[in-house]
């Protein structure tokens, strides 16, 4: 999962100044009309939310978990007088966020799986491993950091969640080094988990990417539970939508992507499936509740990229709810 620059900028600066991660697109998909209802999964700093509402005099329910970017959003919330609402929960919960709200069925879910700039150039989240500060990556800010998990796991589980979550082929020798080292001290800084990756794969060469990236992208999916987050509101979006609604994802990272892609293939019955979280293909019984729109995925272009290099490895998917019935409907 890489980094997005989905409109969330750090505290106090000016959010209008970030563009979130291919916006146009997103809007192309979603098609705003009046009167309709849409959930930002994934506020951050409104990015999203705001061009939707200004597109169209519509209605947003946006959800956020991070309490820093719930507080930073009230101004936009009054700016949109009620057509926004900001709920601080985890998006896989939109559908009470939904109902706390008096809705029942939307028109447009909207979620941009990426880790915010404002989490990321925050040194004090402890995302970044080019920045100095606590080994957290909390997104909530609640539940065990990610030192907890670097100095209380087994050796064994450390390396089954770096190999998993962060496609780390030396996940062993990470791992190995990390038990050998909390063993004398602790960690609890983002460079001192750095530094020690740093010397068991090496000094980055060129353009290569720093030897922690993978490390540091599986600690933060395992902290908060990102994968299985992703599956849960998948299935909370199919329930939600009304047919005809759009539910449009941009990922940054395969392990997303192939959650993301392989929930519209089952669920249009184009697969048969690879998760163990999702049912099989679809049947007679159970039609598609979705229709692919972009099979490939939407990928940023060039000039997007070179002004924005943190969206190199952004893709967006889109599915369109036909009129059966939910899959695990509830």
């Amino acid at each position: 999962m890489t980094p997005s620059n989905t409109g969330k900028g750090p505290v106090g600066q000016d959010v209008r100044a970030h563009i979130p991660v291919l916006l146009s697109e997103v809007l192309q998909a979603l098609k705003p009309a009046d009167g309709e209802t849409y959930i930002d999964g994934t506020f951050g700093a409104g990015g999203y939310s705001r061009a939707i509402l200004e597109a169209a005099d519509c209605r947003v329910i946006a959800i956020e978990r991070d309490p820093t970017a719930f507080s930073n959003g009230q101004p936009l919330v009054a700016a949109f007088g009620g057509r926004l609402s900001l709920v601080p929960t985890t998006f896989s919960d939109m559908e009470h966020a939904a109902r706390e709200e008096g809705v029942d069925r939307v028109d447009g879910v909207v979620l941009d799986i990426g880790v915010s700039s404002m989490q990321l150039d925050d040194a004090a989240r402890g995302f970044s491993f080019l920045r100095e500060g606590p080994l957290d990556m909390r997104m909530s800010q609640e539940g065990p950091s990610a030192a907890d998990v670097v100095n209380h796991a087994e050796e064994e589980d450390l390396a089954n969640i770096l190999y998993e979550l962060g496609e780390e082929r030396r996940s062993r020798a990470i791992a190995r080094a990390i038990v050998k080292a909390r063993a004398e001290k602790p960690f609890s800084t983002t460079k001192e988990l750095a530094n020690l990756v740093e010397r068991v794969l090496g000094r980055p060469r060129g353009d290569e990417k720093h030897p922690a990236t993978r490390t540091f992208q599986a600690l933060r999916i395992h902290v908060n539970d990102e994968l299985g987050e992703l599956e849960r509101v998948l299935s909370a979006a199919e329930r939600l939508l009304k047919p005809s609604g759009r539910l449009i994802v941009v990922t940054f990272h395969s392990l997303e992507d192939r959650i993301v892609k392989h929930f519209l293939q089952e669920r249009s019955g184009k697969s048969a499936g690879t998760s163990r979280y999702l049912p099989g293909p679809s049947t007679p019984e159970r039609p598609p509740s979705f229709r692919i729109v972009n099979t490939r995925g939407v990928k940023p272009n060039k000039m997007e990229t070179d002004a924005n290099p943190r969206a190199r490895s952004a893709r967006l998917r889109v599915g369109v709810r036909t009129d059966a019935p939910a899959w695990d409907a509830r």
